[in-house]
């Protein structure tokens, strides 16, 4: 008898796990940059998805470092930077995971027939970035390491398809940026990559979720995180399919995905001490510089319940 309310306990709270799972939903910010909704589609992983999905698309990190804080979205992917400058205007977000990919597709692309030939060349020069992208940090590192800074450049804040339409036009002398857009400039304007992130930047590609939806739908977001690792691993063992549909999602063309998709391999690790401390760089860069209002410390915003 006893063990047949033990096995009936069980059952209901499976079943009201379950039911709990299903009563939740959760609001993701994507963007063509990332392609998760695409990346898990094409892996299988929102199959059986034991909960519901809301996908909200945007341009860059930063818009979706401000949906979430407005609470509009529980989480997203996004570059090194954001979650920095997020941090620093006093945003209530949390880095819950990371993954590694390649440092050639993040550049600082000019016209094919730019005089411009080495980072030292950009002073004075009139060049695009989205404000606390992964691409803005980027820009920062070349700078400096060039004897440079942003008070020597002309900056032009703008989203990835206005600095598209601006480097076509030739309203602008350079356009620091991260594919697919990188991939996109070279083949649809023939941009020409004056420097690429080897060297400079970390390759980070955070997730990142409000406080609030930790406290709600933690259990939600921890099997997110598990599938989007899982679909990590599926992209790099399967480029053809993951090209494909990826193209087909966000309209680019196949062949800008090729090379973007190419580039970018990713590569999951935990949120050790080791990822803190090269993250930490990237934040003291950035106050260092005078860009953000105050230093960031980057332990005091990394979650780190969903490593594995």
């Amino acid at each position: 008898m006893k063990r047949i309310v033990a096995i009936a306990v069980l059952l209901l709270a499976t079943a009201t796990a379950c039911s709990k799972q299903e009563d939740v939903t959760l609001r993701i910010g994507d963007q063509k940059g990332t392609g998760l909704q695409a990346l898990l589609q094409a892996s299988g992983q929102l199959k059986d998805v034991p909960y519901k999905i809301s996908w909200s698309q945007f341009t860059s990190g930063p818009p979706i470092m401000e949906a979430i804080n407005a609470g509009s979205v529980d989480l997203g992917a996004v570059g090194n930077s954001p979650p920095v400058f997020a941090a620093a205007a006093g945003s209530k977000i949390a880095i819950i995971g990371v993954a590694e990919k390649g440092l050639t597709g993040q550049a600082i692309v000019v016209p094919a027939n730019s005089a411009i030939q080495s980072p030292a060349d950009l002073k004075g020069k009139k060049i695009a970035v989205a404000k606390g992208s992964s691409a803005n940090f980027h820009l920062l590192a070349v700078l400096q390491k060039a004897g440079l800074s942003f008070s020597d450049i002309s900056p032009q804040y703008l989203q990835p398809p206005d600095a598209l339409a601006a480097l076509s036009t030739g309203s602008i002398d350079a356009w620091a940026i991260w594919d697919p857009y990188t991939a996109q400039a070279q083949e649809q304007v023939k941009a020409r990559i004056l420097v690429d992130g080897t060297g400079y930047a970390n390759g980070f590609e955070f997730q990142i979720a409000g406080t609030a939806a930790l406290g709600e739908k933690s259990e939600a977001i921890g099997d997110y995180i598990r599938r989007i690792r899982l679909a990590h691993e599926w992209a790099n063992t399967h480029p053809a399919e993951w090209a494909a549909v990826y193209a087909k999602l966000t309209g680019l063309p196949p062949s800008v995905v090729t090379v973007a998709l190419n580039r970018n391999r990713f590569t999951d690790i935990n949120l050790d001490s080791a990822t803190i401390a090269r993250q930490q760089l990237v934040a003291d860069a950035f106050s260092g510089a005078g860009l953000i209002p105050h230093a960031v410390k980057i332990a005091d915003i990394v979650d780190g319940r969903f490593n594995r």
